[in-house]
């Protein structure tokens, strides 16, 4: 039993064969019509000949004719192609949007901008919605409708209004850039980049995309969202004498002494247990023996998660006073690590 490859390959040569019959027929129809001159007539005959000797075939052969001759089916073709032209026409002028639609349009837009202005997100996807729905061509609808999910939280949604808008306009800067943002926000750093790339690429000279983009890198080669605590280098905040010279101060503190030991003790601990009490004999603990139980004077009771809250703010506030200039530093080295949505985020 032949194979389906083997039955497959017979088909096509039958096929073949029949359409190299179907020009002979025509062939010979031209041949016959007296219409040529006598050096097109000789050109055709060797043409005859050369065919059936290449597919092995004869017009006597009935098997391999069709019910059509090769005129007809050309004639048939041509007349599809033809509706189908119409029928794409037809499509494209539906699609057409009138002058009316595209100020409406507009103006909607408007709207959805003047509600990014007031931070009405939810109202301005509604109005880049709308927008859409009149006029479906136009990239800046979606690209604004991405800022708008994106301030919602709703990345994917970003996502996938950015891939329509560069779809419909591929040199659109602000939807790489958009797109950028919204893949960085989902922890894919390394499609970020590649976006980021195609912004600059477009617009060479925008400081808040080689920003972003250096960020994204960074993000990239550091393998995990966690790495350097949030984006923070500790290694070279270990390594700096300001930092350090602060810390060993505050260590010596009685006061973030005291703060300490109740937060080791379990004082402010989340498990909703009770903290040790005074410990018995002279083993008992500076701790303990300023507060009973290492709890500080003023701090909520055991067990209350808000105690260990607020040891935190407290000690917070130490180094604050200690090194406000430090501190400063540190807080600007995180906000740079973290994207911006920049100009380019405005509609």
């Amino acid at each position: 039993m032949p194979s389906a490859c083997a039955a497959s390959a017979c088909a096509a040569m039958t096929d073949n064969k029949r359409l190299a019959v179907s020009i002979l027929r025509f062939l010979h129809e031209q041949l016959q019509s007296g219409n040529l001159s006598s050096g097109a007539q000789e050109s055709l005959e060797v043409a005859v000949q050369c065919l059936e000797t290449a597919f092995e075939v004869s017009t006597d052969d009935q098997s391999l004719a069709v019910p059509l001759t090769l005129p007809e089916i050309f004639a048939s073709a041509t007349q599809q192609i033809s509706q189908s032209q119409v029928n794409n026409n037809a499509a494209a002028a539906a699609t057409t949007v009138s002058e009316e639609q595209q100020a409406e349009a507009e103006r909607l837009k408007t709207d959805g901008n003047d509600q990014m202005k007031v931070d009405n997100y939810a109202a301005a996807v509604e109005f880049y919605s709308k927008a859409i729905a009149l006029n479906s061509q136009n990239a800046v609808y979606y690209c604004n409708r991405a800022a708008a999910l994106s301030k919602l939280g709703n990345y994917a949604g970003a996502v996938q209004d950015c891939e329509q808008a560069i779809a419909i306009d591929c040199n659109y800067s602000k939807a790489y850039g958009r797109m950028g943002l919204a893949l960085a926000s989902l922890s894919k750093h390394a499609e970020a980049v590649t976006f980021y790339k195609k912004a600059l690429e477009l617009d060479p000279d925008n400081d808040t995309y080689k920003s972003n983009l250096k960020i994204a890198e960074d993000k990239m080669d550091a393998g995990s969202p966690m790495a350097g605590m949030g984006g923070v280098d500790l290694a070279g905040l270990l390594s700096n004498p300001g930092f350090m010279n602060m810390a060993s101060s505050l260590m010596t503190n009685p006061q973030v002494q005291q703060m300490m030991s109740g937060m080791m003790s379990g004082a402010y601990g989340g498990s909703g247990g009770a903290a040790p009490g005074p410990a018995a004999g002279p083993a008992a603990g500076p701790a303990e023996a300023a507060g009973g139980g290492g709890v500080i004077p003023g701090a909520p009771p055991t067990g209350d998660l808000t105690g260990l809250i607020q040891a935190g703010q407290q000690f917070a506030q130490q180094m604050q006073q200690q090194n406000p200039e430090l501190i400063e530093q540190l807080r600007s080295q995180i906000r740079n690590r973290m994207p911006s949505a920049g100009n380019e985020e405005q509609p």
